[in-house]
């Protein structure tokens, strides 16, 4: 097992970073600093839960040499939580992509369908950040523009931690709801549908893209969303269009139209970055005759909460009868079975 997830290195790596959490200008830049912090955290976390995997098995090998009823009942019972430890190993091996170990960018929007996607994409929301709590994820929303009678017309956020991108990237992709709609006074089954793009979070030294001033429109309006007190007063959220790519990003949370605008610029800049991924990645597809749909807009997981209740995804074929608990953020059955490619 060392040697599969090739501990030594990951412990060089450790000390590695432990000389740069030492250095005396560390703190210069705080959010490179809590970046490498999370990281160093993140390896010590990963050896120490293989080294207790290992004291388990080895444990429960000497304890099979004593032939002995009882003993042999409660390994049955350690088999199960041996199984699952090394799955979500397995899973952490599986997250090796160049951009997996960043923070990640998410925005939901809901489809035509007026209040119902409206809700539908709050739902969603909900689903995500719920998710984020029960991992220990934190995020900041940076825009968020409310629908005119329930739900949100958009939402975007920033999720802090080890891997997120790696975890959220096979989110991406429309979502679609069936329910008995509960604005429809006829009690009908309803449809509804909202896109969720993922794209990582990566600081600004780490990429190289010009954003050209004369390729931008900047505009201001009043804030509207939460951010304390104060942020409704003046006209401080920013609006930036790319005009070469029509990619639009707002950002309304902080106090002042400098901050706001030098937030909507981090994002569009990974905006911008991740379409050169996707090109390249295209282009390599294209060359090795891979025909596999890449497109943001392909449907990838159907909530169906009437006339049976079902979440099942679509690439996977992975199904779940519990909406509830999936709509609560329980989300990794789905988000495993993909970095696995179990069909």
């Amino acid at each position: 097992m060392g040697g599969y997830f090739e501990l030594d290195k990951k412990q060089e790596k450790i000390e590695e970073l432990n000389k740069l959490i030492n250095a005396s200008n560390f703190w210069d830049d705080q959010k490179q600093a809590t970046m490498i912090i999370d990281e160093a955290n993140e390896l010590k976390k990963l050896i120490e839960s293989v080294s207790k995997l290992k004291e388990k098995i080895n444990s429960n090998l000497e304890m099979l040499e004593l032939d002995d009823d009882e003993i042999l009942n409660l390994i049955s019972l350690e088999t199960e939580e041996i199984k699952e430890e090394l799955e979500q190993l397995e899973n952490y091996t599986l997250l090796n992509g160049p951009y997996d170990k960043y923070n990640a960018v998410l925005e939901i929007h809901p489809g035509a369908g007026g209040t119902e996607s409206c809700d539908w994409a709050n739902m969603l929301y909900r689903m995500y950040t719920r998710w984020c709590e029960k991992k220990g994820y934190k995020y900041e929303v940076v825009d968020e523009q409310k629908g005119e009678e329930a739900g949100i017309k958009s939402v975007s956020l920033i999720i802090y931690g080890t891997n997120v991108y790696g975890y959220l990237k096979n989110e991406k992709g429309v979502h679609r709801l069936v329910r008995i709609s509960p604005f429809d006074s006829n009690a009908r089954r309803h449809t509804s549908f909202a896109s969720v793009d993922v794209t990582p979070y990566i600081v600004n030294e780490d990429i190289d893209i010009e954003i050209k001033p004369s390729d931008i429109r900047i505009d201001v309006y009043r804030s509207t969303g939460a951010g304390g007190q104060g942020v409704n007063t003046t006209d401080s959220a920013v609006r930036i269009t790319h005009l070469p790519t029509k990619i639009v990003v707002t950002c309304q949370n902080e106090r002042s139209q400098i901050q706001n605008k030098e937030k909507a610029l981090e994002i569009l800049k990974n905006k911008l970055y991740q379409l050169e991924i996707e090109k390249k990645e295209k282009e390599l597809k294209e060359l090795k005759g891979d025909q596999v749909d890449i497109n943001f807009g392909s449907q990838i997981r159907n909530y169906v909460m009437h006339p049976y209740s079902l979440v099942k995804d679509l690439r996977t074929n992975v199904e779940t009868s519990n909406v509830n608990k999936v709509l609560d953020g329980d989300i990794d059955l789905f988000i495993n079975s993909c970095l696995k490619g179990i069909r």
